[in-house]
């Protein structure tokens, strides 16, 4: 049998560019249309927008400070979820940072808040064309090519979800199937082998789960003609336990990350991408969404090449709704070295491995909820699904895990299992966190931008 990720890479390096000379630039010329785009993008703001206005002057900057990159770090203060939905609230629907007049704008798209009431996006018309041609460009560097069959099981709603893959496959010429999160797992799967989809994307949890259904039900995804996975929505797709367990999964297809930056704020989120030839990792089209790695307790400092940091981004383009120094809260590494596939944007190599605020602090260390995934997807015999438990007793807290085991695991056999994903949880964290074993279904499947701790701590 032909190894498939083999032969995404040959059909991938046929027709290696979008827009070679845009992806391939040397990175001097880019960061000066990059520093170009920042002041044209501050000043607009500053002009047009009461939203930015008053946030730059009550910090005391304004726009014609940046004359470098490091001063677009060092002055520009950040914007925040939290603000953006306050000013809604405020200036409802959309805020007074839109920047367009109403009658312009092609999408009216939202995310769900915790109060119910959902963050309204809107994007011009102007902006949706750009946007189409950049996610076109991210799906290029992942391997889709106008022959392919691309199945989305993204979910097409009020918020983003799949629409931007449905731009860039309709933009290349590839046969789409927008299945979206509303069609029945056994249906996803028999309509994809008999449709013979070449291209599945979802997130890493749902893929899994597709995977594991699929052998339940005779119809093993290792047997159909997918060659290529495009995983986003959440972190996982450049974890290597992760990305083993879904390699091993579908029978060794090219695997391409595309989690990095996929936040409503952010759109079009497909500027981050994996690339045919990498192992993992995201490039980011610094062109088009500008990404900076920071200092995650002080935004106004860049962190080195190779060192941890959180994740802030720009839109460079966008007129409706533009992020100016979006505070992200990802935590990634960027690395500046050439990559295998020519283009000349840095990467985050290991992806998107946590989430800054997300971490939790647990008998002194600093866990994240992906280290613990990437522990229990390396061990087999697990389920499709498991639930992390934030606790506190005794004025500490504590952590315990609840792991789904497979459908066709003998009984004997869990407390083996129990055994082995304490192990590798240890070593993951370094801390001893209690297992318990429990039966496939008991919680309810996560397919899009997953949620899987529970926090009983008291409020304060």
């Amino acid at each position: 049998m032909t190894d498939r990720r083999d032969e995404a890479q040959r059909r991938a390096r046929s027709t290696r560019f979008w827009d070679e000379a845009r992806e391939t630039m040397p990175r001097h010329e880019r960061d000066k249309l990059i520093l170009e785009r920042i002041q044209h993008q501050l000043h607009y703001a500053y002009e047009n927008l009461p939203f930015y206005r008053r946030h730059y002057d009550n910090h005391g900057f304004k726009p014609a400070a940046v004359q470098s990159l490091a001063d677009f770090t060092a002055k520009v203060p950040v914007i925040t979820k939290k603000m953006l939905v306050a000013n809604q609230q405020q200036y409802p629907p959309f805020g007074d940072y839109l920047g367009v007049p109403r009658n312009q704008l092609a999408r009216i798209h939202g995310s769900s808040g915790t109060t119910g009431k959902p963050t309204m996006y809107g994007v011009s018309h102007g902006d949706w064309d750009r946007a189409r041609e950049a996610s076109a460009m991210a799906l290029w560097s992942a391997g889709v090519r106008p022959d392919d069959v691309v199945q989305i099981t993204f979910p097409f709603a009020l918020f983003f979800g799949g629409w931007g893959v449905l731009q860039a496959t309709e933009r290349i010429g590839a046969t789409t199937f927008p299945t979206g999160s509303v069609v029945p797992t056994d249906q996803q799967i028999n309509l994809m082998h008999t449709l013979d989809c070449s291209v599945v994307v979802g997130t890493p949890s749902y893929l899994v789960h597709l995977a594991q259904r699929s052998r339940e039900l005779g119809l093993d995804v290792r047997d159909s003609k997918v060659s290529l996975l495009i995983a986003g929505g959440e972190p996982g797709a450049s974890i290597p336990s992760v990305r083993e367990l879904l390699m091993q999964l579908w029978g060794n297809p090219l695997l391409v990350d595309a989690s990095a930056g996929s936040t409503s704020e952010m759109y079009p989120f497909l500027a981050n991408i994996g690339c045919t030839e990498a192992d993992g990792g995201v490039h980011l089209f610094q062109d088009e969404n500008y990404t900076e790695v920071v200092d995650p307790d002080n935004p106004y400092i860049s962190v080195p090449a190779g060192t941890s940091g959180a994740t802030v981004a720009t839109h460079l383009w966008r007129e409706s709704q533009p992020m100016i120094r979006f505070w992200m809260g990802d935590e990634g590494v960027i690395d500046d070295t050439p990559c295998p596939c020519g283009r000349t944007y840095p990467r985050l190599p290991r992806g998107v491995f946590g989430r800054v605020d997300d971490m939790l602090i647990i008998r002194g260390a600093n866990i994240y909820p992906t280290a613990i995934e990437a522990a229990v997807r390396s061990v087999d015999g697990t389920g499709a699904e498991f639930r992390i438990f934030v606790e506190r007793e005794n004025a500490l807290d504590e952590l315990r895990v609840e792991v789904e085991h497979h459908p066709d695991l003998d009984a004997e056999d869990l407390e083996q299992l129990r055994v082995s994903l304490e192990a590798a949880i240890k070593l993951s964290t370094q801390i001893r966190v209690p297992v318990r074993v429990v039966a496939p279904g008991t919680h309810e499947l996560q397919t899009f931008k997953s949620r899987r701790v529970v926090d009983n701590r008291p409020k304060a």
